[in-house]
């Protein structure tokens, strides 16, 4: 196990070799002194993260420090991750297998958040992607007891800038609904349900029998993108449709459905999650509060759901109407007394 720094006369490169568990990696940097001074940075700090592995390792009796990817892997082993896989895969590529489990993982994060800004991806996309490292951080402490500090929240995820949000109505989604044919029956209930009951179209997918109680949809923890369990109330017409659990459909079945769907209707532009979103439109016309909308789309705070705080205000004024007058209180501040 070493690092070497060396200069390549052929290539005009500085070039620094890490010799690790019998794999070799390299890195080249330009072959100027700014090159020189940034590889042999560079080699210094590997040197100090593999000198801080050998420490915290079974030479001196703890705990061996371990990569994001074999975070990653047990994650993925313990836990339904369909709602995250389109994630996780470009997450792991980029993370790479050297990266250590704790701040070399948060700093590699802020890192792929800021090469993502970059290439010009949204905010919503590279949200997707620090949550699949706030995830695996945040196992590694509460419940692996591999990291012996929470390092998830030093991870922030931007508010994403004029975020798409498409609602639609009961009529719409009916009329969406209608142009399903009969053949794709159990596709046409997973659409429906995601405008019932707001549920993601992975948390739809991993659905099973254990999932529903009393008329209700209960999310475990590992079926969440938050990781945190949820209640779901279904309506009651509804409900007989998860009977059927688990769903016989797959990912491209109901892509394909969706998408001629859409096409029937005239409304190629709509995205799956619009469902969801149009679920919290009805939540908030229904008159639900706030803070029942964020429970019931498993937001992880109230900063989440305010997206939709623009749909919470046509109740303001009737709540103004309602309360008590208090003007007889009050004489003609204008009239003289003589």
């Amino acid at each position: 196990m070493g690092i070497t720094v060396r200069y390549r006369e052929k290539r005009n490169r500085w070039v620094v070799t890490e010799t690790y568990h019998g794999h070799r990696y390299q890195r080249t940097f330009a072959g100027n002194r700014e090159g020189e001074r940034q590889a042999r940075e560079y080699a210094a700090k590997r040197q100090a993260e593999l000198n801080e592995a050998a420490f915290q390792g079974e030479a001196m009796g703890r705990q061996p420090r371990r990569t994001f990817i074999e975070g990653l892997e047990r994650w993925i082993d313990e836990y339904d991750v369909a709602s995250q896989a389109k994630a996780i895969r470009p997450v792991a590529r980029y993370m790479g297998d050297r990266v250590l489990l704790g701040m070399d993982s948060v700093d590699k994060a802020r890192e792929m958040a800021r090469d993502l800004r970059k290439q010009g991806r949204t905010q919503s996309t590279i949200n997707n992607h620090l949550q699949v490292v706030k995830r695996v951080l945040n196992l590694a402490y509460r419940e692996w007891g591999w990291l012996d500090r929470p390092l998830g929240d030093k991870i922030r995820k931007k508010m994403p800038k004029n975020e798409r949000h498409v609602y639609l109505t009961i009529e719409q989604v009916s009329q969406l609904l209608q142009a399903i044919p009969d053949h794709s029956i159990v596709e046409k209930r997973v659409i429906a349900l995601a405008a019932l009951t707001g549920l993601r179209q992975g948390e739809l997918l991993a659905l099973d029998p254990q999932n529903v109680h009393g008329g209700r949809i209960l999310l475990r923890p590992d079926q969440t993108k938050s990781g945190k369990a949820r209640v779901v109330p279904v309506p009651e017409d509804a409900r007989v449709w998860l009977e059927e659990l688990p769903f016989a459909t797959t990912y491209s079945r109901l892509r394909t459905v969706w998408e001629h769907a859409r096409q029937a209707v005239g409304r190629p532009d709509l995205r799956f999650h619009d469902l969801r979103h149009s679920y919290a439109s009805m939540l908030a016309q229904a008159g639900e509060s706030m803070t029942t909308v964020r429970d019931l789309l498993g937001h992880s705070s109230l900063i989440v759901t305010s997206r939709y705080s623009h749909m919470f205000d046509a109740g303001l004024d009737d709540i103004g109407s309602r309360l008590p007058s208090l003007s007889g209180a009050f004489c003609d501040q204008t009239a003289t007394t003589h």
